[in-house]
C-alpha cells in the first residue's frame, strides 16, 4: 500500500472512530467509560494523517516528477472492514450467546444502600448478586423492576439476561435470572422485558459451568425497546 492509501486509511479510521464516539455506536464495541478514550484515539489518527499529507506533499516537491510509482491496487480492499463499522452497526450479544456461556455472575464487594420506600428499580447484576450472595436482605417484601432480554434454555425454560462486560463487546458475559411465578405464556428469546416481582430465595445452577442462578417471581412483564446501553457494566465495580 502507498503513502496515499496508507493516509486514507488513518481518515477514514479516525474520522469512523469519531462517528462511533459521537453516537451512541460505540456501545455496541466498548462500555460507556472508554468514550473519551474512544474521542481521543480518533483525533489522534486524524492529525496523524494531516501530518504524514503534508510530508508526503513537500516531499512530492522536491522529487523529479517524471518517475512515478505504481502500487498493488487490491490493498484498498483494506477499507472495506472500515465501510462496515461507518455503514453497518452490529448488534448486541443476545440470547445466542447467553445459552451457550454459563451465568458470569460474581459476589459483589459491597451493597449500595437502597431506598427505604417504594419501587425497588434495580439493574439484573444487582439484583442477582444480593439475591445469591446476601440472602436477599433489604429486597424481601419489596416490589421489585428489573429490565433484561429473554433468553429460553434447551428445555424452554425462560432466563431474563444482561451482559456484563469489563471493557468491551468481546469480553461480554451473561448473568441469568430464572423467572418463576406469572410468566407470560409466549415468550420470544432476545425480547426486552421490563419485569415487576418479588425477591425468592429460589435458586438453581447454571448447567454450564455450575453458577448460581436466583429466580425472579414475576408480577407483571412488559415489552420495551431495546435500551439506550445494552451492556451491563455494574458486576464490576
Amino acid at each position: 500500500m502507498n503513502r496515499q492509501a496508507q493516509t486514507a486509511v488513518l481518515f477514514l479510521t479516525g474520522g469512523a472512530l469519531l462517528h462511533a464516539g459521537t453516537t451512541d455506536l460505540y456501545l455496541r464495541y466498548v462500555k460507556a467509560g472508554l468514550r473519551p478514550l474512544l474521542l481521543l484515539a480518533g483525533a489522534v489518527l486524524l492529525l496523524t494523517a494531516l501530518a504524514t499529507t503534508w510530508y508526503e506533499w513537500r516531499a512530492r516537491n522536491r522529487e523529479d516528477a517524471g518517475h512515478p510509482h505504481h502500487e498493488p491496487r487490491v490493498s484498498w480492499l483494506l477499507l472495506l472492514p472500515l465501510f462496515a463499522l461507518i455503514l453497518v452497526a452490529p448488534p448486541a450479544l443476545g440470547s445466542y450467546s447467553a445459552v451457550r456461556t454459563g451465568t458470569a455472575l460474581q459476589q459483589p464487594y459491597g451493597y449500595p444502600k437502597l431506598p427505604e420506600r417504594g419501587v425497588l428499580r434495580l439493574s439484573l447484576v444487582d439484583y442477582a448478586g444480593r439475591a445469591a450472595y446476601d440472602r436477599g436482605r433489604h429486597l424481601t417484601g419489596r416490589t421489585l423492576q428489573i429490565t433484561g432480554f429473554v433468553s429460553l434454555d434447551a428445555k424452554g425454560r425462560p432466563y431474563l439476561v444482561r451482559m456484563a462486560l469489563n471493557c468491551c463487546a468481546a469480553d461480554a458475559q451473561p448473568v441469568k435470572l430464572a423467572l418463576t411465578g406469572k410468566i407470560p405464556p409466549v415468550l420470544q428469546p432476545d425480547t426486552w422485558l421490563r419485569i415487576t416481582g418479588t425477591y425468592t430465595p429460589r435458586r438453581t445452577t447454571d448447567p454450564i459451568n455450575g453458577a448460581p442462578i436466583p429466580y425472579l417471581n414475576v408480577t407483571t412483564a412488559e415489552p420495551v425497546p431495546v435500551p439506550h446501553d445494552p451492556y451491563d457494566e455494574s458486576w464490576n465495580q
